[in-house]
């Protein structure tokens, strides 16, 4: 009898002392900064300041955590009636600290990273710009939310899978189809580095900026006209005077009007490093299909 009350007790001092440890651990995520934050249990009251990042909460299922946003944030619908903070850049610190958030999610080339750690906040730094910094992304915001790594990983499968198909979906004769990728009108291209050139290069397009340019390089315009694309997909927000560049109008792509044309959402849709990747994936094989020579 003894034996049996000594072992039942012994198990159930494990059992309180594994309970213990679990809350000690609590919640961590180690950001892009190498910084290591942690909480006693995962965050309720979520800042988010870049939309990637919001779409990545609202798809892991979490979107009723979010309490404010960067303005650009629109996606999905829902995170439109939430607090908007300013720019990602340069968000509204005051209004980010009225929230009382436990989080505060932002990239790393914000201004305000270290005003926000001064005021006592706990902050995030993350920002995506090719497809393993979105697989990455996908991990530490689901340990943030406490979401079970099987559901994050199986989030990445179906991005993944469906970017795939994206490719197979097209005829052989649009491979190796020369793209510029314009993100602004700077201009700012896409290059071989960034998530957009790493879909190209699956979709078996050519990408004119090579991965040496960096992921988003800003261009040295006669860089375009002399690289003379076959296909150029640009947001039509940017298209505006772009046969007008001194050189342009010679442009193959240009010249043939084989141009896409991308509205403003699906500009977000593009642009974003995040859970909507396959629907970029789409839209630029629907463009290639069309438009390729």
């Amino acid at each position: 009898m003894r034996v049996r009350i000594g072992r039942r007790l012994c198990m159930g001092l494990l059992g309180l002392v594994m309970t213990l440890a679990a809350q000690a651990a609590g919640t961590e995520v180690t950001d892009e900064r190498g910084v290591t934050t942690r909480w006693v249990s995962p965050p309720q009251r979520i800042v988010s300041l870049l939309p990637s990042l919001t779409e990545t909460v609202c798809e892991l299922g979490a979107c009723a955590r979010l309490v404010g946003v960067d303005r650009y944030s629109n996606w999905p619908a829902s995170v439109r009636s939430l607090p908007q903070l300013g720019g990602g850049i340069d968000p509204n610190v005051e209004a980010v600290l009225a929230l009382r958030p436990d989080a505060v999610l932002i990239a790393h080339s914000s201004r305000a990273v270290d005003q926000l750690l001064a005021l006592g906040l706990k902050v995030v730094v993350l920002e995506p710009k090719n497809s393993d910094d979105v697989q990455r992304v996908l991990r530490q915001v689901g340990q943030l939310l406490g979401v079970d790594e099987a559901q994050t990983q199986g989030v990445w499968r179906q991005i993944d899978a469906a970017v795939s198909a994206a490719a197979q979906s097209l005829p052989v004769r649009v491979k190796n189809t020369r793209v510029y990728f314009e993100v602004n009108s700077a201009p700012y291209g896409a290059g071989e580095a960034s998530f957009i050139g790493e879909t190209l290069a699956r979709l078996g397009a050519r990408n004119i900026l090579p991965a040496s340019m960096g992921p988003f390089p800003r261009l040295n315009p006669e860089f375009v006209v002399r690289s003379n694309p076959d296909l150029i997909m640009v947001g039509d927000q940017n298209f505006g005077g772009m046969s007008q560049r001194p050189g342009w109008a010679g442009i193959r792509a240009l010249r043939e009007n084989r141009l896409c044309v991308f509205s403003a959402a699906e500009s977000d849709v593009l642009v974003r490093p995040g859970p909507r990747m396959a629907d970029a994936a789409r839209l630029m094989a629907d463009c290639l299909r069309n438009k390729a020579p």
